[in-house]
């Protein structure tokens, strides 16, 4: 039994709002013990690691992580995206279906968690498909994929446009509680859109998606919530009226979870300047309103998750012409020191900007991670929030080096992660 004790830390717990000094013994790759405040005492036998201060706190979970693996391996591997979050403080990626083929059935789920598991490094899941092939016509097997271990069900950057299949989607997983996620979007108002609607788009000579068309796509997904009675995740909201939309179904007892990507929250519609494709994000990043309203939506309790919206592609997808690059960008690497931002610019206490990164998509996948209490997995990250950083894409462990933050000074640095109790980086 291996036994470790990480003590002079700065415990950092939104599942308590606990943020103050203390400890944290482990035994068998389980937490054994917390000690809130300072500990005096330390146990014989026992390896020890001292924090020096650091902040410590339970490993972020991302549930929004694509890689190129199985189908396109150049893109991504499941070794570099669990080295990337390593690296990032993460340690459990949900991986989304959109893989060659997709990950429509319990054998593809079963692949995906082995393949991670022989890895050793971060806890890898996968999330089903929806849909076979992501066609949006046909239900995929939800049921037996929910068996063989799928965490939840969407067929990721592809909108559900048939509202009967998404019903039938619905209706069938909520028999035995399985989560849903869609991205709320009006397919007729973004087709072929590339940048949000308004001035900046109209100068630059691109497609808008208009932010109507999010808040349109929003009402018929709730509407289908109320119907079913499903649990149902909406999949990166970007805009001010979305959440006005959302607040008004939280209001009326609908359960309804929402995610919002780092790079909506740490960029807006200027930020893709003079067509920097490394900007070129689906859904596009949006005015700075939208910005500071998802921002506002964190502080409050509003957003259950914040994800990396991980999307890698290589630089023959990324160095073309604005419209015809491909959407996404890492983010694995730079989620933790990214949302800190949120601390450091934007006065949010860490606690609040650490629940969804961490206690948020535990609870709403239903895992025993995310929080610092006896006997939760001992998947830890410790860090100094302060420390400051210069993002270097040609660094990044990703094989794509598609990151937004390329050149850009964050604060925060991962001084190791923890998965198990094992130190992977």
């Amino acid at each position: 039994m291996t036994r470790l004790a990480i003590v002079n830390a700065r415990l950092l717990d939104p599942a308590t709002d606990y943020d103050g000094p203390g400890a944290v013994l482990i035994e068998d790759g389980r937490i054994a013990e917390v000690v809130k405040g300072q500990a005096t005492h330390r146990p014989e036998g026992v390896q020890i690691v001292d924090a020096n201060g650091l902040c410590l706190a339970s490993g972020l979970i991302d549930i929004r992580v694509k890689t190129g693996e199985p189908g396109a391996e150049p893109k991504e591997t499941l070794k570099s995206a669990s080295l990337a979050a390593a690296a990032g403080g993460v340690t459990t990626i949900v991986v989304q279906p959109d893989t060659d083929p997709a990950v429509d059935d319990p054998a593809m789920v079963d692949f995906i968690q082995r393949r991670g598991a022989a890895l050793n490094l971060v806890n890898v899941r996968a999330a089903g498909a929806a849909t076979k092939a992501l066609d949006g016509q046909r239900m995929a097997e939800i049921g037996l994929m929910d068996e063989a271990g799928a965490l939840y069900f969407t067929d990721g950057d592809k909108v559900i446009v048939n509202s009967r299949t998404l019903q039938r989607v619905m209706s069938y997983a909520a028999a035995f509680n399985a989560l849903i996620s869609c991205r709320p979007a009006d397919r007729w108002l973004t087709e072929g859109a590339v940048a949000a609607s308004g001035e900046l788009a109209t100068r630059l000579g691109l497609s808008g998606s208009p932010a109507i068309a999010e808040r349109i796509g929003l009402e018929r997904d709730l509407a289908l919530v109320e119907q079913t009675g499903a649990r149902f995740l909406v999949d990166q909201i970007s805009t001010e009226g979305a959440l006005e939309t959302l607040a008004r179904a939280r209001a009326k007892g609908l359960e309804v979870a929402v995610s919002v990507s780092i790079n909506h929250l740490c960029f807006n519609e200027v930020d893709i300047g003079d067509y920097r494709t490394f900007y070129r994000l689906d859904p596009p990043l949006r005015s700075e309103a939208d910005r500071q309203a998802l921002i506002e939506a964190v502080r409050e309790g509003l957003i259950d998750v914040i994800t990396s919206a991980h999307a890698p592609a290589p630089a023959e997808d990324k160095r073309r012409p604005f419209a015809e690059a491909a959407p996404g960008a890492v983010g694995l690497e730079t989620l933790l020191s990214a949302a800190l931002t949120l601390h450091h610019e934007d006065g949010l206490d860490l606690l609040d900007v650490l629940r969804p990164l961490t206690q948020g998509p535990a609870a709403l996948l239903g895992l025993d991670a995310g929080v610092l209490a006896q006997g939760a997995p001992a998947d830890l990250v410790l860090f100094d929030p302060g420390a400051p950083i210069i993002v270097d894409a040609d660094a990044l462990r990703s094989k794509s080096k598609n990151s937004p933050f390329d050149g850009r000074r964050l604060q925060g640095r991962v001084a190791g992660t923890w998965v198990a109790g094992r130190k992977i980086h």
